[in-house]
């Protein structure tokens, strides 16, 4: 009654040649694009100690050292804008560190957290980060 289909379903599956990565490794991805993105912003912060656990566990993750600035960009965005970013980019990276039960990682980004949040609420305007000497 009706005519044979001649021709492959564009709604099937596409055949499996080339290499797919696993959940962890995406998830590895995920998290040392979070962590990049802190380590940036606490770089322009100019906390320093903290940037130094971040790029470790960056290290950790993509087996290489991270790319660093040397100073922010003048006329970026004040200390509060770069902290409610920390916070935010803190929050997803404990976020992937937890759902890939990466212990480190998570308690290095809920201290970040928990950093940024007090640095937001007290009661004193925060400092910008003053600008490094033109060379």
């Amino acid at each position: 009654m009706y005519e044979p289909i001649r021709t492959k379903s564009v709604h099937s599956m596409a055949d499996a040649d080339f290499p797919h990565r696993t959940r962890e490794e995406e998830l590895d991805i995920q998290l040392a694009g979070h962590l990049a993105a802190l380590l940036a912003v606490t770089d322009d912060l100019g906390l320093d100690h903290a940037a130094e656990l971040i790029a470790e566990q960056l290290t950790r993750l993509r087996g290489t050292p991270p790319v660093r600035t040397s100073a922010p960009l003048p006329g970026g965005p004040d200390a509060t804008e770069l902290h409610r970013r920390a916070l935010a980019h803190a929050g997803r990276a404990l976020v992937v560190a937890a759902s890939r039960a990466d212990t480190t990682a998570a308690i290095l980004a809920a201290e970040r957290m928990d950093a940024h949040k007090a640095a937001l609420q007290s009661p004193t305007p925060l400092p910008t980060q003053p600008l490094a000497p033109a060379h």
